[in-house]
């Protein structure tokens, strides 16, 4: 399969791009996967990148984005810390991959049983953890259920879950907020700016 070209990226628009996001999860779970030569498409972007989407999604070793949406070499940004979450450094690189290099779509990709909100959801403390962690409280204090704070621990999987996909909506929300580069370029239908989690258990992803 050959890479992303400056042609193909400017024929992209937002949904299409998404598109190509949704088929390429649907190969990985049907174990039907591109086949692509990786090291063909080494040499074919050496001159030049033009990726179609944006990934900001979390550290986690089971979720890496080129694997679980089938892309090859120089086709998406993949932007990784733990909890998926934002700051300026991470603002910067997504201005950059939309407004610089022409990405079509931001994902924010929470994932299932993540350990960052775990710790977020149990109030853990570890050195620079700790202010990252703090980030994530945010979505921990907006579920609001259960209320039994027996239950609101990471020992509660359906809690962290639900934790983790508020999570990706303040996640969105703050880059909205925070980044008016993005956010015009979102209101002018420039790019799309989305939501999704990825199950671990089975490789869905799932958009909202």
């Amino acid at each position: 399969m050959i890479t992303q070209t400056s042609q193909s990226q400017a024929t992209m628009t937002p949904h299409s791009a998404l598109d190509m996001l949704k088929e390429g999860n649907a190969r990985f779970v049907a174990r039907k996967m591109s086949d692509r030569n990786l090291i063909e498409q080494v040499e074919q972007t050496a001159t030049g990148q033009y990726p179609f989407a944006t990934i900001l999604s979390c550290i986690d070793s089971r979720v890496s984005a080129e694997l679980v949406f089938d892309q090859g070499v120089g086709d998406i940004f993949s932007a990784r810390v733990a909890g998926n979450i934002v700051n300026e450094d991470l603002l910067g690189s997504m201005e950059f991959a939309c407004k610089l290099a022409g990405t079509k779509v931001i994902v924010v990709l929470g994932h299932t049983s993540c350990g960052a909100v775990k710790g977020a959801c149990d109030g853990a403390q570890m050195g620079n953890l700790t202010a990252l962690l703090a980030k994530i409280n945010p979505a921990v204090q907006a579920v609001s259920e259960p209320s039994d704070p027996a239950e609101r621990t990471s020992k509660n999987l359906d809690f962290v879950n639900e934790v983790a996909k508020t999570n990706v909506a303040m996640t969105i929300e703050n880059i909205r907020k925070d980044s008016p580069v993005l956010k015009d370029m979102e209101d002018a239908g420039e790019i799309a700016i989305v939501g999704a989690m990825y199950d671990i258990s089975n490789g869905e992803v799932h958009f909202y």
